[in-house]
């Protein structure tokens, strides 16, 4: 059983479609198929149910799905561990980030990394933070930059490398900038625009409110804050941005709370051999260290 047949059956099952599957794979729709046909062939068990343009896993298609990523997570060790010898920087690399931290902190990293080992293949994926996080405990992802939990348990390892300060704002010619000095109390009686429920980012916005013995009323919600910006600049609500997004299409409130701040680092599976080419960007990402306050 060939690792590249299960690798293809993975993507699919996790992708819900042979065409995206071949997009994070980097192989033609026509490969990915061939490769589950073989599979199906040396199972002997026909592993998904192909309706219209759906598609489900079978019952055997379900039983292989754990075993398949297993498989996979010791080969990729293996093979990490062997390149690892060589003490060479090569080979690939499966990284997520969050749109924020791929958008404003990553880039200039990104440049100084593939110039400097440019044998290594990034596979990066753009995901929300806690998409990131269940890819690293999963075993699909072996590294990821994202918005750091409250509380991270083992066997994941988060490390926080910068700060994000989320500044309340408004729409520049919202009801709420005619008053100089606000309350929580006083913001929480007007309609908010916050990232999903199931964000770290509206966790901690709505613990703030909640230890104050408050509720929120969100109207729209988003997990993207570029989107989240255009929201308020237009007057659908008040948010908090980071700092990295103010600018005058938004206005920065003037609020009688010590500010909200948000932990961004990196985090990888403790019982996973890191490879060379992970290391290679963990020293990277800490020689890009926001100092701390005061510093």
């Amino acid at each position: 059983m060939e690792t590249e047949s299960l690798r293809a059956f993975v993507a699919v099952a996790e992708c819900g479609s042979f065409s995206l599957a071949a997009e994070q794979i980097h192989l033609t729709q026509s490969a990915v198929s061939k490769r589950i046909a073989t599979l199906e062939h040396q199972t002997d068990a026909r592993l998904f149910d192909r309706i219209g343009r759906r598609i489900a896993l079978t019952e055997a298609g379900h039983l292989l799905l754990p075993r398949a990523r297993e498989i996979l997570g010791l080969f990729e060790d293996t093979q990490r561990a062997l390149t690892s010898l060589s003490g060479m920087v090569r080979g690939r690399l499966s990284l997520a980030t969050s749109h924020h931290i791929g958008l404003h902190r990553l880039p200039a990293v990104l440049r100084r990394y593939t110039q400097r080992w440019p044998q290594v293949t990034l596979d990066m994926r753009f995901l929300d933070s806690e998409q990131a996080y269940q890819g690293v405990m999963d075993g699909s992802l072996e590294l990821a930059l994202a918005t750091l939990a409250p509380h991270t348990a083992k066997p994941l390892v988060a490390t926080p490398l910068w700060m994000d300060q989320l500044h309340f704002v408004c729409a520049p010619d919202h009801p709420l900038t005619r008053q100089r000095s606000l309350t929580l109390d006083a913001l929480s009686q007007v309609d908010a625009v916050l990232p999903g429920e199931q964000t770290f980012t509206r966790a901690m916005v709505m613990s703030a409110f909640n230890r104050a013995g408050l509720e929120v009323s969100v109207s729209m919600s988003t997990n993207y804050m570029e989107t989240l910006k255009m929201m308020v600049s237009i007057g659908l609500g008040w948010s908090v941005l980071p700092e990295t997004l103010l600018d005058d299409s938004v206005h920065r409130l003037d609020i009688d709370h010590p500010p909200i701040e948000r932990p961004l680092g990196y985090l990888f599976h403790e019982n996973r051999t890191l490879s060379n080419a992970a290391r290679a960007m963990i020293d990277l990402l800490e020689a890009s260290r926001q100092p701390p306050s005061g510093d």
